[in-house]
């Protein structure tokens, strides 16, 4: 007989009076996370009957034009990581890498 646990990853957003964040937030009690603070998310959602994803993408008004180019930069790398995990494909991973170096250089994150 299998075992099944429940996760929770929470989130929590503070927004001014035109519904721009001031604040976000995220706990996940297996993480032992309890509210850190956050000036970025991303989050994909698939949704499998419509064959579509649903996003959610939130920064505050205090994150920094240079750490969003941070932020993209490593989520770019980290979604070039997942993408060969699920599907094995080294040749459009290394192909996103690829892309990731340049997007790394044209931003300025890493001189090239």
């Amino acid at each position: 007989m299998s075992q099944y646990k429940k996760s929770e990853i929470n989130i929590e957003v503070v927004t001014d009076e035109n519904h721009v964040p001031e604040n976000i937030t995220w706990s996940a009690q297996d993480g032992n996370v309890y509210k850190e603070d956050a000036k970025a998310l991303m989050l994909s959602v698939w949704d499998s009957k419509d064959q579509e994803t649903l996003r959610i993408d939130l920064w505050t008004k205090e994150m920094p034009v240079d750490e969003m180019k941070k932020f993209f930069h490593q989520t770019l790398v980290s979604m070039s990581d997942t993408y060969f995990r699920a599907t094995q494909d080294d040749k459009m991973r290394d192909t996103m890498k690829d892309f990731c170096d340049y997007f790394a250089e044209k931003t300025e994150i890493k001189k090239g």
